[in-house]
């Protein structure tokens, strides 16, 4: 019987360890995996220096999604921005066209520069925040650096780091949410954070941004 027992805890490891695998959403080298928002191809993003690049002056401009929808993850990846520059990583994007971007239905973990962006007039704009919902509880690096983040999106819990450390930790739909909701620009939007699967997306807001090391693990 302890055998058996061994045997049955021994397998339910291995499970559990395959499902907890991490993925890779990009190789570093080709815009595999990914493609324009409501288009195919990635339009104005390209491979730099072992990064995702946005090249604000290329034509086909557009948010970069993944092919694939998830719904409870940790997403881990790096980032850093121009001077001026703005951006974000959006994530439970529903992709269709009576949706023309996708942060009409998609979460934004803030990309900025924090001090030379226009966009740095709200807390709840700075880089790290939780877009125009809640603020990041420390700052990011300056632009040219680069930041490491994680999101945690786990049946409504979302949790953010950002440099080791966490800056959001809310559960869509609580009451804490919901206050917080109904005092952002999202409170009449009908498809904002409404599908709890959808494709992650890196956001093109004008400014030369690069995103690297970007994993995945399903939970």
């Amino acid at each position: 019987m302890k055998k058996v027992l061994l045997s049955i805890l021994a397998f339910t490891a291995v499970n559990c360890s395959l499902m907890a695998q991490t993925t890779k959403l990009f190789d570093g080298k080709t815009t595999t995996g990914w493609h324009s928002y409501l288009k195919t191809g990635p339009g104005a993003w390209k491979v730099v220096d072992g990064a995702l690049q946005l090249d604000p002056k290329a034509p086909d401009q557009g948010d970069l999604v993944t092919d694939k929808e998830y719904e409870n993850y940790e997403l881990s990846l790096q980032w850093k921005i121009a001077e001026g520059g703005n951006s974000g990583i959006i994530f439970g994007v529903h992709e269709d066209p009576q949706f023309g971007a996708t942060y009409l239905t998609g979460i934004e973990m803030q990309v900025l520069d924090d001090k030379g962006a226009e966009d740095n007039k709200k807390a709840t704009h700075l880089a790290g925040s939780l877009y125009d919902i809640e603020a990041a509880s420390s700052a990011a690096k300056p632009a040219g650096e680069w930041n490491k983040i994680k999101i945690r999106k786990d049946n409504g819990q979302l949790t953010f780091w950002m440099n080791g450390k966490k800056t959001i930790d809310v559960k869509i739909g609580s009451p804490e949410w919901q206050e917080m909701l109904n005092n952002s620009k999202f409170k009449t939007w009908k498809g904002f954070a409404a599908y709890p699967k959808g494709r992650i997306a890196l956001q093109d807001h004008g400014a030369v941004v690069s995103f690297k090391n970007i994993s995945i693990k399903e939970i």
